[in-house]
């Protein structure tokens, strides 16, 4: 794998214009990530910090960028399902997939910026903690990323909704996910100085985490409708093209829920169809419609 494509499975998280945000909110753009910070806090203090990000991302580059990664290769056929649903401002919305598994909808916590969507999870039921399935098998990890679907780095409530269709992965076998929360994990840890892109430790995690990803299973989300208070402000540079897809999208104005319209505006509630490409020998819980179909990448 080359510079560039190592580059996309990273992703890029536009760090110039994040760092300035950063500025204009009075955020201290300097960050280090202790080896034992809380899940919760690390996501969400990522979301504002691009030299932890530039961290994240530098050791993959470094590891992954000298090495052509040995993907298996994927069947031909697949079991595809499909089902609609809508969520709400501040809900959880969650459907059975079988043998265990759950995808869930689930809310993005507001914080101090007040920030409103959903994070795309599947998880183990009952829940098997931090990271979840999809997380894991859909990188960019403390970026920008297909799997969010909110008012976060920098994105509007409408930029958020024209960015549609989305993509992902996740992980389906038991055994690989709860391998993968470790390795994610150590790696989390590993990257808590700014030397830690040179540890062949980070190499070895970033293999195995990468050869796991190899195996996952492709979902994709559509944004039929939505409900929305759109932001007041210009859309960043990287959101242009998604900012003009919106206005050509369906969605109902919504009042804010604060006092005063805000820059990325507010996510009120949308609905939604998943189509996901599962083993074909899978076990779906019963209600559910499936066809075979061929794999997607």
């Amino acid at each position: 794998m080359d510079a560039a494509s190592a580059a996309d499975f990273v992703g890029r998280s536009r760090p110039e214009y994040v760092y300035n945000l950063n500025i204009e909110r009075g955020l201290n753009p300097r960050f280090l990530l202790p080896h034992f910070i809380a899940a919760d806090t690390y996501e969400s203090v990522m979301r504002h910090s691009p030299i932890a990000r530039a961290l994240l991302a530098a050791a993959f580059l470094s590891t992954i960028a000298p090495r052509v990664l040995a993907a298996p290769p994927r069947p031909d056929a697949c079991t595809r399902v499909a089902f609609t649903g809508m969520v709400s401002l501040g809900q959880e919305w969650k459907t059975p997939l079988g043998e265990g598994w759950v995808f869930r909808f689930v809310p993005i916590v507001p914080g101090p910026f007040g920030y409103t969507g959903w994070d795309l999870v599947v998880d183990r039921d009952p829940p098997s903690g931090y990271p979840d399935a999809l997380l894991l098998a859909t990188p960019p990890y403390s970026s920008i990323n297909e799997r969010e679907i909110g008012t976060t780095f920098g994105l509007r409530a409408q930029d958020a909704i024209g960015w549609n269709p989305r993509s992902f992965h996740f992980l389906t076998n038991p055994a690989a996910f709860l391998q993968g929360q470790k390795l994610f994990l150590a790696l989390s840890g590993q990257l808590s100085a700014a030397s830690a892109k040179e540890d062949p430790a980070v190499a070895e995690l970033t293999r195995q985490l990468a050869d796991l990803q190899a195996g996952a299973a492709a979902g994709e989300l559509r944004i039929l409708d939505a409900g929305l208070a759109p932001g007041n402000g210009d859309p960043a540079p990287f959101a242009r093209n998604w900012a003009e897809q919106s206005s050509r999208m369906s969605y109902i104005l919504v009042p804010q829920s604060g006092t005063n319209p805000s820059p990325g505006g507010e996510l009120d509630w949308i609905r939604f169809s998943i189509t996901l490409w599962l083993p074909s020998s899978w076990k779906l819980p019963p209600g559910i419609n499936a066809a075979s179909a061929p794999c997607q990448q």
